[in-house]
């Protein structure tokens, strides 16, 4: 793939706020889509996120009064992901998350483990002082999923599938809904986003940036 086909993918995605029902994604160019978010970093490589599959319709229906920026999205997308993130309870360094990630997943040898826990100690209480405020400690952990995020959006586009990403909600609303559903533990998770994914049933007008002068300061 060539740097002005990427780029492309880039001017092709927009927004989309309404979708065709009638042309639903492929399964395999959706589990594409979740592969990108699967493999996207994360800070210390501890991924802080779930991805749920929002496809049941009376559960689309139930969420359609408390997202208010999804009431043409959450009918007609062909897949709705509601992006969860851990909560402090699950990214202090001895949580069973923490330790699940460092012993089961990374592998890491006990002396390693501790080594790097104690590090991660060091980054939430001074480095970025975060560990005494829960919601400060579950937003770091929502602009971790967010990478997942742009990820899955972009490689959407790359293969000329159109999103949405979705902040237009009641929060505690749709974590109440959620938790009533059996789908969400508070205590563990909180919602950080949606995104939508399907085709679109109209063009977009031309996509509007700031000039790169504006964006980027080079320090030489």
């Amino acid at each position: 793939m060539t740097k002005e086909q990427i780029l492309q993918a880039y001017q092709f995605r927009h927004a989309c706020k309404e979708f065709d029902s009638g042309k639903p994604v492929s399964e395999d160019d959706f589990a594409f889509i979740l592969e990108t978010g699967r493999l996207s970093p994360s800070s210390f490589g501890f991924e802080p996120w779930r991805f749920v599959i929002a496809q049941n319709p009376d559960l689309r229906g139930k969420l359609l009064p408390v997202t208010w920026g999804a009431q043409r999205t959450l009918p007609t997308a062909s897949h709705f992901i509601i992006l969860l993130s851990r909560t402090a309870a699950g990214m202090l360094p001895l949580s069973e998350h923490i330790q699940h990630m460092m012993k089961d997943i990374q592998k890491l040898p006990e002396e390693v483990a501790v080594n790097k826990g104690a590090a991660f100690h060091r980054f939430l209480e001074s480095d970025f002082c975060l560990l005494h405020n829960g919601r400060a400690m579950f937003e770091w952990a929502s602009r971790q999923s967010y990478i997942a995020l742009g990820n899955m959006m972009t490689a959407a586009a790359l293969i000329g599938i159109d999103s949405c990403p979705i902040e237009g909600f009641d929060k505690t609303k749709v974590e109440e809904l959620l938790e009533e559903e059996g789908i969400l533990d508070r205590a563990q998770f909180g919602v950080s986003a949606m995104a939508a994914f399907g085709y679109r049933t109209s063009e977009p007008r031309k996509k509007t940036r700031r000039p790169t002068d504006e964006v980027v300061h080079w320090i030489q």
